[in-house]
This record gives C-alpha cells, sequence and structure tokens, in this order.
C-alpha cells in the first residue's frame, strides 16, 4: 500500500467486544478502522464511502452475513472490495458456504491476532497489485527509453517479479517456475524446427517470449484464499471448484495489462497461459472446455511442462513420480490430454530433464 494512503477497513459486528478485539488487533497497524454494527448500516456506509477491505461476521440478526455478502456485490462500487469472514463455527460447511459465494477468506474465533494481521494485509497487497498492474507497468516503462528493447526489458523483469509473486504465495511450488520455464522455452525451440509451427515460432524473440511468459500461468493464485493455497491435503470437491478460477482471474489480471499496454504481444501469451493450461486436448479441461488446436500453443506446451513437473515433484499430499512413470503417463496423454506435437517435441528433450532438475530441486 502507498506510504500517503490509510487502507480503509470496515467491522461489521454487532457484538461490541468482538469489535473491540479486532479494533485492537489493528491498532498499531496504519489502517483507518470504521465500524458497523449491522448488515444495513455497512450498506449505508459503503455507499458514502467505499472500503479498502471488509471484516464480516457471519452471525449477525436482521440480516447476517451471507445476505450482507450478496447485497454488497450487488453495488458495482463494491465487488471487488476483499470481504474476510469472521465467525464462531468451525464446521467446514459454514466455512465453504462463504467460500462458494466468493469471499476473500475465512477466519474463526476467537481470532489469533498476528494470523489476523497477515491475512488481512496479504488482502491488501493484493487489491493493491490488482487495481494498479497497468499504472505500475506504465509507470515503470515511462521512465525508460521508449525503444523497443528497452520496453521488452522492462516487460520481461516485470512479468518475471509478477510470477515470483505467485511463487512466493504457495510455498509448495518451490523452483516449479524455473522448471517449466526450462521446459516451455525446449519445446518452442524444438517446435520451431517443425513445418507446422515454423510460422508461429519464426524468431528467437518469439521463443524467448514465450519462455518469459510461462511463469505467469499460476499468476490467478494470488486470488485464491490461504485456506485453499496452502491447504496440507486433498481438496475438497468445492475447493477444487475455487481453484479452478486462479485461471481466469490471472487471464483478468494480465488481460487488463494488455489493453494498457496496446496488446504487447509477450503479455497476450501470458495471459493466454494462465486461462489455458489446464485446458485438455480432447475439450474435457477447464476453464472453457475448447479442444484441440482453439487451445493456443503456448498453454498447449505450459500443459505439459505443467503436468510433467507436477508428476516428477513430491507434495505432501503425494509422494514424487520417477521420470519413467512420468514419461509413460505423458505419453498415454497424447491425443486426450496433450497435443500429441507438444508430447513428440517434448521427447526429444525428455532423458536430459532428471540432471536438469537435480540442480533444481524444491
Amino acid at each position: 500500500m502507498e506510504d500517503n494512503c490509510k487502507p480503509q477497513i470496515l467491522i461489521v459486528d454487532d457484538t461490541k467486544p468482538n469489535i473491540e478485539v479486532l479494533e485492537g488487533a489493528l491498532v498499531q497497524e496504519n489502517y483507518d478502522v470504521h465500524v458497523a454494527l449491522s448488515g444495513k448500516r455497512a450498506l449505508e456506509l459503503v455507499k458514502r464511502s467505499v472500503p479498502d477491505l471488509i471484516l464480516l461476521d457471519v452471525m449477525m440478526p436482521e440480516m447476517d452475513g451471507y445476505e450482507t455478502y450478496r447485497r454488497l456485490r450487488e453495488i458495482p462500487s463494491c465487488k471487488d472490495v476483499p470481504v474476510i469472514f469472521l465467525t464462531a463455527q468451525i464446521e467446514s460447511e459454514s466455512e465453504m458456504k462463504g467460500l462458494a459465494l466468493g469471499a476473500d477468506d475465512y477466519v474463526t474465533k476467537p481470532f489469533n491476532q498476528g494470523l489476523l494481521r497477515l491475512r488481512i494485509r496479504n488482502q491488501l497487497e493484493r487489491k493493491f497489485f490488482r487495481d494498479h498492474l497497468a499504472d505500475l507497468v506504465e509507470k515503470r516503462t515511462a521512465q525508460l527509453s521508449q525503444k523497443t528493447k528497452d520496453l521488452q526489458k522492462t516487460l520481461q523483469v516485470m512479468l518475471t517479479s509478477l510470477g515470483a509473486l505467485a511463487e512466493f504465495r504457495d510455498n509448495e511450488t518451490g523452483t516449479h517456475l524455473r522448471r517449466t520455464q526450462f521446459i516451455v522455452r525446449k519445446l518452442a525451440e524444438v517446435m520451431s524446427g517443425f513445418d507446422e509451427f515454423k510460422e508461429e515460432l519464426n524468431s528467437e524473440e518469439i521463443i524467448e517470449e514465450y519462455a518469459i511468459a510461462a511463469p505467469l500461468h499460476d499468476i490467478g493464485k494470488v486470488g485464491i484464499p490461504d485456506g485453499i493455497l496452502r491447504k496440507p491435503g486433498p481438496l475438497t470437491h468445492e475447493e477444487r471448484e475455487q481453484m479452478k478460477k486462479h485461471t481466469i482471474l490471472g487471464y483478468q489480471v494480465l488481460l487488463s495489462a494488455t489493453q494498457e499496454l496496446h496488446n504487447n504481444p509477450m503479455v497476450v501469451i501470458a495471459a493466454n497461459i494462465a486461462k489455458y493450461h489446464h485446458e485438455k486436448w480432447d475439450g474435457s479441461g477447464y476453464p472453457t472446455g475448447i479442444a484441440g488446436k482453439e487451445i493456443p500453443l503456448c498453454a498447449r506446451m505450459m500443459a505439459v511442462a505443467d503436468v510433467y513437473d507436477a508428476l516428477v515433484s513430491k507434495r505432501v499430499y503425494k509422494n514424487a513420480l520417477s521420470h519413467a512413470e512420468s514419461m509413460q503417463i505423458i505419453r498415454e496423454g497424447s491425443g486426450s490430454h496433450f497435443d500429441p506435437a507438444v508430447v513428440q517435441a517434448f521427447e526429444t528433450f525428455a532423458d536430459t530433464l532428471p540432471e536438469f532438475y537435480k540442480r533444481f530441486a524444491d
């Protein structure tokens, strides 16, 4: 957040002791804190002054937190304001109801003040990033020479930094971004020699754009609640559906940047990778269910890189597979999950990956 602009936080809770606890947790932070003792009052306040974040109690008389949330989202100026639900309920159904509505996070009482402050800070930083991405990129590039090389170099640094933001939030990915970037670059180099792709991959600059854009594939995860993103185990069906939204969130963030940057090719590639890297060749993927060559080439490459890296990497909820086992799965997915041409290209250098992975292990 900018130093000269205090974030505005609205607490919506009908219980004064709870409000006192929340205010106590925030007293040392540089926030302007406002209070509404009911959902109705909150709706009145946000129409006069839109907060940067809302702490919303679930259990309130007359209008509970869920209904208040629905009505807040109907107000155009509030549709993107982060909301953290507060409740004494610990049942997973209650939490999933809030997350299914689209809430950004969920905190149960009694509050861990340090954790609450951290989650508030994360949400405010995410909002600032989302609201000002185009401004940040444009401001930075405006300070440099208008020469193409300088602009491209600035965008490369910016996109790499944004990719690192997603990696920072998801502490399980480790060097996942570097490894998948390497694979995408190699795929582009190999496929540039295929007759079918010579026109699309007709220069070293384009190949480098593919590689630079690759780490942005999971940038949408900055919009996924910590309770899902950092969950130490398999996700429920509802949580998986929420996680799938990272493709759309990432695309929306990068799409806004492409508009401000006059459809810069590198940012367009990054946006397409973010949105389509979970699509499948046979049309059974998400978020749109497109198939075959309807899926942008960059996303078809990313799909192979992402799945291979996931297979050979250890996670808290699964063991790593061997290179041979992983390659068998990739081959079996050719023509269903993956573009056969991408798998063909992958096979040409796949045997070199185990040695590469030793240098970039998690």
